[in-house]
């Protein structure tokens, strides 16, 4: 993977690390972790920047957010109540409970955005459900910018101050994924656990 990424980066420069990062938004083929921490370890041994890295892998992800938003906005609640509709029964869902979860958005939305930004995975498909609940756009873009921006600082110099051990940034970054998915699996479950509760009550 390293003389790939160093062949694309050499090759095609802050381009390569637009396309990759957006790419990764949209269809993660790499993780951006490994992009933007070996993109830094590169500005030590070429013509990139720390500068140019941060701002091109900027666009990219925020390239590939807007492409998610585009999604969400296909997926309105119109849609999501004939999905309830027919399945609903299935899902143990109800009409009242989208609309709950649209509320829910349109009062902590932006914050949400903007801090799933620092969770690996949440932080692409967030911009889905920020679609759906047709939140502001120029809001979106730019909580989605500057949470990125701030992801993309770190690691980028992260990757710059450590040379060429920059996979222990990676597995560091592996250990902190596992920690905040497990945190949202239990999340989801006492979320669910709780629901149950009421629907027996």
């Amino acid at each position: 993977m390293e003389n790939w990424l160093m062949e694309i980066l050499n090759e095609y420069g802050y381009i390569g690390i637009l396309l990759l990062i957006a790419l990764e938004n949209i269809f993660p083929p790499i993780p951006s972790e490994v992009i933007l921490t070996f993109g830094g370890f590169m500005t030590n041994s070429s013509d990139l920047s720390i500068v140019g890295v941060v701002i091109s892998s900027t666009l990219g992800s925020v390239i590939g957010a807007i492409v998610l938003y585009s999604i969400g906005l296909q997926l309105d609640l119109e849609r999501l109540e004939k999905i309830v509709d027919r399945w609903g029964h299935v899902l143990r869902l109800s009409k009242s409970d989208i609309h709950k979860a649209d509320q829910w958005f349109d009062k902590f939305g932006p914050w949400t955005v903007f801090f799933c930004r620092f969770v690996p995975l949440i932080r692409s498909l967030i911009s889905v459900p920020a679609g759906m609940s047709n939140m502001n756009f120029g809001l979106f873009l730019l909580l989605t910018s500057l949470g990125t921006f701030i992801w993309n600082i770190v690691l980028v110099n992260l990757g710059a101050s450590v040379g060429e051990s920059w996979e222990d940034v990676v597995r560091y970054m592996e250990v902190y994924s596992n920690i905040i998915y497990i945190l949202l699996i239990l999340l989801v479950i006492i979320s669910l656990l709780l629901l149950y509760k009421k629907r027996t009550k």
